[in-house]
């Protein structure tokens, strides 16, 4: 059963309608700070104000702890409320895990940025753009805390305990089990997610050549399970893609390399070669002019849950809006079944 300890941070992330339980009140804290002085991460530890980095570095650790404590708390209350409690309270809990696994992967994104504009959040919204209580005070802190298309989304209809961690991909990053590198743990993600296994830079590769400083991974007990990539100048973006990677990659893989491939899947293998040697569509003009940056979103079929898929595009999204996007796009083939069906699902 729940300890007395997570029923009182059950009661105090939905206190009282104007007033904040200590748990929502360090939450949001923790948050504000963080935004208001991320500039003073990525000081060199030889420089005068150094302790001012050390300083944001112990608060965003405290933050990240209070985002998983949050999130754990949504895990096992699924796994031990009562059904008729869990069916009423479920969806709130299930809102606040998603902003917090959005708002945990902004403020880790902060801490390895050096953000060259500031943090835009445009007009004020309408009152009701916004919702009410905890949920609605760290959406308004996200750059992107205006657009109230992105953080609606109903709730399963059958709740899951399942833990999701999400966190930005960077060079030289740590990430994923036992020390893995960030080039291991991104072709491990491939490997999941791409239906060629023998070429797993099909998806992310441009990106993480070329952008990687906007890529987000999300992982499950049974590791990767999702991605969001994003390349802020989509212009310039796509050239130096088309000028510099695709080459490279064409060389490494030449046209008739699926026929010598037959135990990495035939089929699989000739389509991933065809893909890298068909010659991309070019993007139309008006498109780069309102929608200046390209973002590329994708889960594995075992995330059921859209809500992490969402918390996905929100951090990459206020990656983007923070660094002065004005507005997205997405490529997608429209014989791709999948990721039109991803994408529509998001909404």
């Amino acid at each position: 059963p729940l300890t007395l300890e997570e029923v009182r941070m059950l009661v105090e992330l939905f206190y009282l309608p104007y007033h904040r339980g200590a748990l929502a009140q360090e939450l949001l804290e923790h948050f504000r700070w963080l935004r208001a002085n991320s500039l003073s991460v990525g000081v060199p530890a030889t420089a005068p104000d150094a302790c001012g980095g050390t300083r944001w570095r112990g608060r965003a650790q405290s933050f990240q702890l209070l985002c998983a404590r949050t999130c754990r708390l949504h895990s096992r209350f699924v796994g031990t409320a009562g059904r008729a409690l869990l069916y009423d309270l479920h969806p709130y809990l299930w809102d606040i895990r998603n902003m917090l696994l959005a708002a945990s992967a902004f403020v880790l994104w902060l801490g390895c940025q050096s953000v060259t504009a500031p943090i835009l959040l445009g007009r004020d919204a309408e009152p009701w753009a916004r919702r009410g209580g905890l949920f609605g005070e760290l959406q308004a802190l996200l750059p992107v805390g205006n657009s109230c298309d992105l953080f609606y989304h109903p709730p399963p209809l059958f709740p899951s305990s399942q833990l999701y961690l999400l966190r930005p991909l960077l060079p030289l990053d740590k990430l994923g089990h036992e020390g893995q590198s960030c080039s291991e743990v991104s072709q491990g993600l491939q490997a999941q997610l791409s239906r060629a296994p023998a070429l797993p830079g099909r998806l992310l590769g441009s990106f993480l050549s070329l952008s990687p400083e906007y890529t987000f991974v999300l992982e499950d007990e049974g590791g990767p399970c999702g991605y969001a990539a994003g390349a802020l100048h989509a212009e310039g973006f796509l050239q130096q893609r088309d000028s510099s990677w695709l080459p490279a990659i064409r060389h490494k893989y030449p046209p008739d390399l699926g026929a010598g491939g037959p135990a990495l899947g035939q089929d699989a293998l000739e389509e991933a070669v065809l893909f890298f040697h068909a010659e991309p569509l070019a993007v139309p003009q008006p498109v780069l002019r309102r929608f200046p940056s390209l973002v590329q979103l994708g889960t594995a079929p075992r995330v059921l849950d859209m809500g992490a898929s969402r918390s996905l595009a929100l951090c990459l999204l206020s990656a983007l809006r923070a660094n002065g996007s004005r507005g997205v796009f997405c490529q997608v083939s429209d014989t791709d079944r999948q990721q039109l069906s991803f994408y529509s699902k998001l909404g």
